[in-house]
């Protein structure tokens, strides 16, 4: 006679104890193999099949759908992946889960059955890129086939159960008409751009997290001219450079025994044997910057990157920080001067209150006075309040100062008009 329906409590219960059953067995076998969706769903037979006598056919129909939905594909979370409306994931212990739609943030009704199953989740994610997580190597970086950005953190760091968050690759690059279009750089500020980078201008996107720098970077990596050699460094590969002649490196982790260590310090001392017209760092974020500025300062003009920061001014202290951290015990001064004669442009995005991303500043890096650099502001974004419906309301525009790398615009064949730089018809017609 069979068991009479399992009340929700005891259903959970059994649901956690097969899981921890099939994770169990899996740990027996190699890594990629306990990841293979086919190895999984005959563990799952398996294991439904063992105790299917025990249970009426609607609670033996209902565990099967739950331990696929746990453990095949990517849990929970397949179905966040897949929608194109989603940009961001973030998986906060088995209760917390949250997305961001459109810039705002939401928290679903998602929950995982156990812990055991988010770091399941999290180890399909990695190991089929060569990358693992346990307790003595807690957090990994990795992406998506598709090209999204995972980061995971488990027990002990993570105190309340494991996280993940994944920032989703956009499959359609946006282009610089359609961030006019979406109000995060004027016309004029777009042709400004193009042509910094085609002049080979030194440049530095900062932003905080989420600002939408690599999506600003990938666009102005679009300007580069195809006959120029382009190498790009990044922890997770993330630009989509449409250009025929890059290279593309990544850098790798250690594996299980600790070795096979390459940093993106590594790529870039490396990158300068490869002859590149320019280099392109993903993101700079500690001794790799002292490299990045000496190659921009030995004839690698033209070359990007992205930072974190809150303002071009903040830029500037976070890449003295990170210079220092090369571990060259260099003067303050000269680590100033060096920033100085290696950066050109400084553009800040910013993520706004109402979840829209803007460019909020061009800034030249105009030299030293003193020991202090000087920036000077060639476009700003100016607030002036909110909408009914919470919208942020401002006008992106030229500050009208003409920056002083201008001759080397007109050099590369950019004679931009006056009006470019805020100057009025009068001012115009008052020169002439």
């Amino acid at each position: 006679m069979l068991a009479p329906r399992l009340s929700h409590g005891e259903f959970q219960k059994l649901g956690r104890s097969v899981i921890d059953a099939i994770l169990l067995s899996l740990e027996q076998i190699p890594p990629l193999e306990r990841v293979n969706d086919e190895v999984i769903k005959t563990k799952i037979n398996d294991a439904v099949k063992k105790i299917a006598d025990r249970l009426q056919p609607d609670d033996k129909k209902e565990l099967e759908n739950l331990l696929k939905s746990e453990l095949l594909k990517f849990g929970k979370i397949q179905a966040l992946i897949e929608d194109d409306d989603i940009s961001e994931i973030m998986v906060n212990g088995r209760d917390n889960v949250y997305i961001e739609r459109r810039g705002m943030l939401e928290r679903t009704t998602i929950n995982f059955i156990s812990d055991r199953t988010i770091v399941f989740v999290l180890e399909k994610i990695i190991h089929p890129m060569g990358r693992y997580v346990n307790e003595d190597s807690p957090t990994v970086d990795a992406r998506l086939p598709d090209g999204s950005r995972v980061n995971g953190v488990i027990p002990p760091v993570a105190l309340d159960g494991p996280s993940i968050t994944i920032r989703k690759f956009i499959k359609d690059k946006l282009s610089v008409d359609q961030l006019i279009a979406f109000g995060s750089m004027t016309k004029i500020m777009g042709e400004f751009l193009r042509a910094c980078v085609v002049s080979r201008l030194n440049i530095v996107v900062s932003g905080g997290t989420g600002s939408g720098k690599t999506t600003l970077l990938n666009v102005l990596s679009g300007f580069i001219p195809d006959r120029e050699r382009i190498v790009t460094i990044e922890d997770a590969a993330e630009l989509q450079l449409q250009q025929d002649h890059t290279v593309r490196l990544e850098t790798k982790t250690p594996n299980v025994d600790g070795k096979g260590y390459v940093s993106t310090r590594d790529l870039v001392r490396n990158s300068l044997r490869m002859r590149p017209d320019r280099i392109i760092i993903g993101e700079c974020r500690g001794g790799e910057t002292l490299d990045m500025l000496q190659a921009m300062n030995t004839g690698h003009d033209g070359s990007l990157t992205t930072l974190h920061a809150n303002s071009p001014r903040d830029a500037l202290s976070r890449l003295e920080t990170m210079v220092l951290m090369a571990g060259m015990e260099l003067p303050v001064k000269v680590i100033r001067q060096q920033v100085a004669s290696a950066v050109d442009l400084i553009v800040q995005q910013t993520r706004l209150k109402d979840g829209s991303r803007k460019i909020t500043s061009i800034t030249e890096v105009a030299g030293m006075e003193g020991d202090t650099i000087v920036l000077t502001d060639i476009f700003k974004f100016a607030q002036v309040g909110f909408s009914e419906d919470g919208r942020v309301l401002g006008e992106l525009k030229p500050t009208g100062i003409r920056p002083l790398f201008t001759p080397r615009l007109e050099a590369s064949g950019f004679k931009l008009p006056p009006e470019v730089f805020g100057a009025s018809i009068s001012d115009v017609l008052r020169r002439r």
